[in-house]
């Protein structure tokens, strides 16, 4: 068998990656065999070929064929900043959201997220310093001991979520040996902290 030339299949994957990007979707090999002016027969060589190597993957369907570029896009969500919310204002609305930060979804799992900026010392405990990235998976429930984002006396706190069943109350405990517990008759739960992205120094 020919061996088949490395350039050119880089330059199919260039071509499917600008078709996609352009297009929102994958050319058909009859579309990579017109471009690079060869038969349809000989793109199907290569695209084996390139799937054999691990170059791309293949779906079902005749736009399946899937870089390594696109499967990274397609997996990397779009997760908005935001800070201290005021009670009652949308947590996504537009003058709320600093920024956005990219991160595969593989690591999150299911659900919907966004970033919370730290601000303050009160989970240093927990590895939450002033300045961190904190993740947060949105519902409005939580199980004892997790970290919650919970919306009291109209700002958003990052605190240790606890229910104290004989004073009929809601604990919400700072990881800082220097800080009290703090008790609340209800609070509304924005969110669980899932992961912390920091700077190392």
């Amino acid at each position: 068998m020919r061996s088949k030339s490395i350039d050119l299949m880089n330059n199919i994957i260039e071509f499917i990656d600008q078709v996609f990007s352009e297009k929102g979707r994958t050319p058909t090999q009859t579309e990579i065999a017109d471009r690079f002016n060869v038969t349809h027969t000989c793109i199907g060589n290569y695209i084996r070929e390139m799937e054999s190597k691990g170059m791309i993957e293949r779906q079902s369907g005749s736009r399946g064929i899937m870089t390594k570029s696109m499967l990274k896009r397609m997996n990397t969500l779009q997760l908005p900043i935001v800070g201290t919310i005021a009670c009652g204002e949308k947590m996504f609305a537009e003058q709320n959201i600093r920024g956005y930060l990219s991160i595969s979804s593989e690591i999150l799992g299911k659900g919907s997220f966004y970033v919370l900026e730290a601000s303050g010392e009160s989970m240093i405990n927990a590895g939450v310093n002033d300045g961190d990235y904190v993740i947060i998976r949105i519902q409005e429930t939580a199980e004892e001991g997790q970290i919650v984002v919970a919306l009291v006396d109209e700002e958003a706190t990052l605190k240790r979520y606890y229910r104290d069943v004989k004073n009929k109350k809601i604990r919400l405990h700072p990881e800082n040996d220097a800080m009290q517990d703090m008790y609340f008759d209800k609070v509304q739960i924005q969110g669980i902290a899932v992961k912390v992205i920091k700077d190392l120094t």
